[in-house]
């Protein structure tokens, strides 16, 4: 589980960064903070499939466990129903199964701790560490080659015609029109002053309800319903997330909407003033 969960993240460091943020992560440490989770749940699982290092590992998944539940629960009133899914193949939201599930993962740690052999040889096991920070770095590598420059296609229909990207600035913004989240960060959005910056929404549900979310945040922007296509070309995970693109190519992801960002990262790439 927890192996699944940390190369999971260390994958997809950019759509965890945004979903640590919506868990009130800063922005400056989500994406360090979900690297840095990935890289201590990889860790864990490597301590507890090797024999000498199971008790090691037993204590350190139930630290982390322990980590988890006094986190959320310090925050629970402002995450309540929030998606908090750890792992690939299970969904789960802040809420009491949060916290029997992560109960149960614990006396599990702890039977396992119990019945180990005394741990040894801290040389090796902080060697695994190393390579497990080592293949976190080359992960992020990969991550960040993929995305850089990676170039819009030719045409998409907005508002019923075929546009291109292949002049000027555009930002692209994925949301869901019953997504809250979405609405709070469109109506930010909406706020700036754009330098010459073409903004095209694309709902990726409910694409009937685009026209109402778009008149109700002032989001002075076109709409799309090229979702599937232009998901394929900029895969993310759950919305908000945007796009900054020039003269058609990807200048920079932007998975993280909160007080300071994506504001910040506009402002660099010269979208707003």
């Amino acid at each position: 589980m927890f192996l699944s969960a940390g190369i999971w993240k260390l994958t997809d460091p950019v759509g965890w960064s945004a979903t640590l943020s919506q868990l009130k992560v800063s922005s400056q440490l989500a994406l360090a903070g979900a690297i840095a989770l990935g890289i201590v749940e990889v860790w864990c699982a490597v301590l507890l499939l090797v024999p000498r290092h199971r008790r090691w590992g037993a204590w350190v998944t139930a630290a982390l466990l322990v980590f988890f539940m006094v986190y959320i629960g310090y925050f629970y009133e402002e995450l309540r129903g929030k998606d908090c899914s750890c792992f690939p193949w299970m969904k789960r939201a802040v809420g009491p199964g949060f916290f029997i599930g992560d109960l149960l993962m614990l006396l599990l740690a702890g039977a396992a701790g119990w019945w180990a052999q005394r741990s040894g040889n801290v040389r090796a096991a902080g060697l695994s560490l190393m390579g497990v920070v080592a293949f976190a770095g080359a992960s992020y590598g990969v991550v960040s080659m993929r995305s850089a420059g990676v170039r819009a296609p030719d045409h998409i229909t907005v508002d019923g015609k075929q546009t291109a990207f292949s002049q000027g600035k555009t930002l692209l913004y994925f949301y869901d029109p019953e997504c809250l989240h979405c609405d709070e960060a469109a109506r930010r959005l909406s706020t700036h002053k754009w330098n010459d910056t073409a903004i095209v929404a694309i709902p990726t549900r409910m694409p009937q309800f685009a026209a109402d979310f778009l008149k109700s945040t002032k989001l002075p922007a076109g709409t799309s319903n090229d979702h599937e296509v232009l998901k394929k070309t900029f895969p993310f995970g759950d919305p908000p997330y945007a796009v900054a693109l020039e003269n058609g190519r990807q200048m920079a992801a932007l998975p993280l909407f909160d007080k300071k960002e994506p504001e910040a990262s506009l402002r660099a790439l010269g979208f707003i003033q």
